[in-house]
């Protein structure tokens, strides 16, 4: 008797002991599962854009839209939220998106249907929609409603927007009209909701991806977005 409660209790030690043993090396596993994708989560260098458009992000900036277009002639793209800190650029949020229905250009022109590729500040929202809580000067208007001409499922596009500052003026409205470089290189370019298709230039996501984005882009932070197709941000 007291040989087996011997022996069952080095058995019992032994087991103790894979259990303790193995729930340490798993604990220990997934600590660097963890550490790995943390670290993963953070890039020195914004991931995909190369020095060109890097260079003209300004040194301020701690927030950054980037959207990465598919193809220079898809209107199939994904817009990912980066932060800033002090262990680099943290990918914060990514959704699907869209842009102008037949891409992506460096020369854009009004009417083309190709989003502009470049690097743009963002200082101005609004909507059809009251304010959701942007950090952003949010204009609420009922002048952002879409002719009853466009389609149907266009009707939402505009319950939200948030103006890039492709030709225009900082500061203003999404609907001012100015075009300092003139109407022939288009404007009215800006983040919406999505419709499920190509636009006529802008980009556009989920709506909860825009108010995500309209609470958390703070003029403190000196957002912008790095828009275009993959090979144009690489380059």
């Amino acid at each position: 008797m007291v040989r087996k409660a011997a022996v069952a209790a080095v058995g019992l030690a032994l087991l103790a002991g894979c259990g303790t043993g193995g729930g340490s090396t798993d604990g220990e596993g997934k600590g660097d599962d963890r550490r790995k994708a943390e670290a993963a989560a953070y890039s020195k260098d914004l991931p995909g854009v190369g020095g060109r458009l890097r260079a003209r992000i300004p040194a301020e900036t701690r927030q950054v839209v980037a959207v990465y277009g598919k193809g220079a002639d898809s209107s199939d793209a994904t817009l990912v939220l980066y932060t800033k800190t002090a262990k680099g650029w943290h990918r914060t949020a990514d959704w699907p998106a869209h842009n102008g229905r037949k891409g992506w250009t460096t020369d854009h022109h009004e009417d083309d249907l190709r989003s502009p590729v470049g690097v743009f500040s963002l200082t101005d929202a609004g909507g059809v929609l009251p304010d959701p809580g942007a950090k952003l000067p949010y204009t609420h208007s009922a002048a952002f409603t879409p002719p009853p001409y466009w389609e149907k499922k266009t009707r939402h596009d505009f319950d939200h927007v948030i103006a890039v500052d492709y030709n225009r003026v900082k500061g203003t409205p999404p609907l001012d009209p100015t075009r300092p470089q003139g109407q022939k290189k288009g404007g009215g370019i800006w983040l919406h909701l999505d419709h499920g298709s190509g636009t006529s230039g802008c980009v556009s996501i989920s709506k909860a991806g825009l108010v995500t984005l309209l609470r958390t882009l703070d003029p403190r932070q000196h957002p912008v977005v790095v828009m275009g197709d993959r090979a144009h941000l690489a380059a």
